[in-house]
């Protein structure tokens, strides 16, 4: 399963798709101070338990990591998953 990246601004996204339709997808959208504000994570019941959420937010894990940014997670699973794991703590930008 192909984890998808498109980079339209103002709001860009990691996504997964099966013909025409998307499946799961995480938004985010960079700020000029460097920061990345994840929006929104979904995932379809079809791809539950496939721990396709954790997937689709290390891809913006990684994208931070590689750009030198910081992130501020303000949908609730992407928020969940940085208070619940420690690998994000480097990437979290807490106020």
């Amino acid at each position: 399963m192909e984890i998808l990246h498109n980079t339209s601004k103002p709001i860009s996204c990691f996504y997964i798709k099966e013909g025409d339709v998307v499946l799961a997808k995480i938004d985010y959208k960079v700020e000029e101070d460097n920061t990345i504000f994840i929006l929104h994570t979904e995932v379809s019941e079809k791809l539950k338990g496939m721990n396709i959420g954790n997937k689709l937010l290390q891809k913006v894990a990684d994208l931070a990591r590689s750009e030198h940014r910081k992130i501020v997670p303000l949908c609730s699973f992407a928020l969940a998953m940085f208070n619940k794991k420690e690998e994000y703590k480097d990437v979290w930008k807490q106020a």
